[in-house]
Parts: C-alpha cells; sequence; structure tokens
C-alpha cells in the first residue's frame, strides 16, 4: 500500500484586496452596510457580498473554498492570518468591516475564522498606518511572526499586488536565519 504524506504550512496569509476578494479597498466610497445573500457554494445561503455605496464586495471562488475546507479541518495545524496594506484608515475600515460580515458558510464570517484561529487574539496585519508600512517584508510579516510565533519558513502567503511584488520582496527579505528560507509565495 502507498501512503502518502502531505505537509501543510503552519500560516497561510492572505493579502485582501483583489487577492481574497474582489475590490481594492482603497476604491470604495463607504463602510460596507448591506449585506447580499446567496449560495455558499452548497453549504447554503449566506452573506456572499457587502455593498459600499454602489460597490459589491465579495471573496473569490477560490478564497470561499480554501476557506471552507480550512474551517472542515482538511488542512491539519495550518491557521490563517492576513497581511493588507490598505493605504488609508478609511480602507483598513472597510477591509475590517467586511471582514466581519462575509460569510463562508451560514453564520461564520471570515473574522470569526480568524480570531478562532488565534483563540480571539487579533494577529492580522492590516494598513500602512505606523507600525506598518507599505513594505511588507520590512512591517507585516515580522509582525505576524512575533504575534504568532510562526516562523518565516513554516508560512505560505498569497498576494497580486500590480504595483510591485510583495510576494518576492517577503520571501527575500523574510528569512530564517537556521533555513535561509523565507515564506512561500504565490
Amino acid at each position: 500500500s502507498t501512503t502518502s504524506t502531505f505537509v501543510f504550512p503552519e500560516l497561510c496569509v492572505f493579502d485582501l484586496d483583489a487577492c481574497l476578494w474582489d475590490k481594492e479597498m482603497f476604491e470604495m466610497p463607504a463602510l460596507p452596510s448591506k449585506r447580499v445573500t446567496g449560495d455558499l457554494n452548497g453549504r447554503g445561503e449566506g452573506v456572499t457580498g457587502v455593498m459600499s455605496g454602489r460597490n459589491r464586495i465579495s471573496l473569490h471562488p477560490g478564497s470561499l473554498l480554501a476557506l471552507q475546507n480550512h474551517i472542515d479541518g482538511k488542512y491539519p495545524g495550518m491557521k490563517i492570518a492576513l497581511a493588507s496594506s490598505a493605504n488609508t484608515p478609511f480602507a483598513e475600515q472597510i477591509g475590517r468591516a467586511s471582514l466581519k460580515m462575509l460569510e463562508i458558510i451560514p453564520g461564520i464570517t471570515v473574522w470569526d475564522v480568524l480570531m478562532k484561529d488565534w483563540d480571539g487574539v487579533d494577529v492580522n496585519q492590516i494598513g500602512r498606518q505606523p507600525p506598518l508600512s507599505a513594505n511588507k517584508a520590512k512591517s507585516h510579516f515580522p509582525r505576524l511572526k512575533e504575534a504568532t510565533g510562526v516562523k518565516f519558513d513554516k508560512m505560505l502567503f498569497f498576494d497580486d499586488c500590480n504595483w510591485g511584488d510583495n510576494c518576492k520582496m517577503v520571501a527575500v527579505g523574510c528569512k530564517e536565519r537556521n533555513t535561509g528560507i523565507g515564506p512561500c509565495t504565490v
């Protein structure tokens, strides 16, 4: 018999804008107020979108599936956190409010899962205001490592940055001294 062993990262880190979800928070005109309901991948009806003015903010289908698989225990030992360089305090407020409204399964929001993973402690690094900066390698990831206790070489990072290469900056700038390895980046 053949046995397969899958090794999952200890920490999966998502960027928010145009990565976890489909919008850029700095382009949103208002805090989300209206919930849009729909099908959550056959798991029931829930909040699939939130409205910021006329703009609908929704999780990407792959993000929703990954988060559903996470809460179903399909990635043993892995936790989730966020690293987003939302460029204004208002953009950060919009992002945080959206996380508290968008559901993964009916009644369970993205924020609920983030808080469950870390026993109610907000380890997420969202924004650019000090001590954070636009450079995730210099601010977000060192703070994530400190807050979570997870080494850089045990992290997986998803980011789609259109104006620079956050993945490369993090992979090169956040290496463990003993292994010389940084987060796996996508």
